[in-house]
């Protein structure tokens, strides 16, 4: 009889690589919000795949950039947690964007037999990907997988690599657990991936959001920005924002939910330390 199998995988890489998109492409289950704003993702994010005989646990990332506040250096931190300890790390490129010294700076930090994990081949051309794999060439890596989080592609081949490398041991979560994240926490990022969509410039790093009460089935959930003048715009004229907002997080919770929110200004919190520990970043 086969032994089991089990461990964990880390996605590392910069903003908008498309970690977010690929962890939930393969699972086939939205476990980690996604937006076309950079830093969307801002602490780790567990998902389950449990395939026979072997449990993959996928850890995504905040990604790595040049922090400009206490947030951004919190972020950063969380990343780099997350590639220790961890059976594999996969190395996530965005292959429509060219191969930087960001990522390098990403690539000289990781460990022995990774994986380059080039994402978006949907969206790039054939020349786009070859730059990337040729780029991260002379990398002491295991494998180089192109894939796309949007049709799939090359995700079934990747999962297949990293089923391989799962040492043997326990199955760590429930056969249906996708994901350790719990219900207030996904609740509060999903208001905030909504109001990632319809905010711009400086504004959406100056967004957190917490489940203050939860009283089933009324959620009530702080909406915190850092000045008055985007207190406005998040709600929007004459409330417009704030209710597309609910509405939409609404339509991804069971029926019956009876969410409020409540929108509060906490001076430039992203630049202090203890507001971003407060809001569980």
């Amino acid at each position: 009889m086969a032994e089991y199998r089990s461990g964990f995988v880390t996605l590392v890489g910069r903003p908008n690589a498309g970690k977010s998109t690929l962890l939930n492409k393969i699972l086939g289950h939205k476990v980690s919000i996604v937006s076309d704003k950079p830093q969307t993702t801002r602490t780790q994010v567990r998902g389950v795949l449990t395939p026979p005989e072997v449990q993959l646990v996928f850890v995504d990332t905040p990604g790595i950039h040049k922090p400009r506040s206490a947030l951004g250096t919190s972020l950063n931190a969380t990343a780099k947690r997350a590639t220790s300890e961890v059976d594999v790390v996969c190395l996530v490129l965005d292959a429509t964007a060219p191969y930087g010294r960001g990522d390098a700076f990403i690539a000289e930090q990781l460990p022995k037999d990774s994986v380059v994990v080039v994402t978006k081949a949907d969206l790039a051309s054939p020349e786009q990907v070859l730059s990337q794999l040729a780029a991260t060439a002379e990398l002491d890596v295991a494998a180089w997988f192109p894939v796309s989080g949007i049709t799939g592609e090359g995700t079934d081949e990747l999962v297949e690599h990293l089923r391989a490398r799962m040492p043997e041991g326990p199955q760590l979560y429930p056969d249906d657990m996708m994901t350790d994240v719990p219900d207030a926490v996904w609740i509060a990022e999903l208001v905030r991936e909504q109001l990632l969509a319809v905010t711009y410039e400086e504004l959406p790093h100056s967004i957190a959001t917490r489940v203050t009460e939860w009283e089933w089935p009324r959620i009530r959930c702080e909406i915190i920005v850092e000045r008055d003048s985007q207190k406005g715009i998040v709600i929007g004229k004459k409330g417009e924002n704030l209710k597309n907002v609910g509405i939409a997080v609404r339509e991804q919770l069971p029926d019956g939910v009876f969410l409020e929110l409540f929108v509060k200004v906490e001076k430039n919190w992203q630049h202090h330390a203890d507001s971003v520990e407060r809001f569980g970043y």
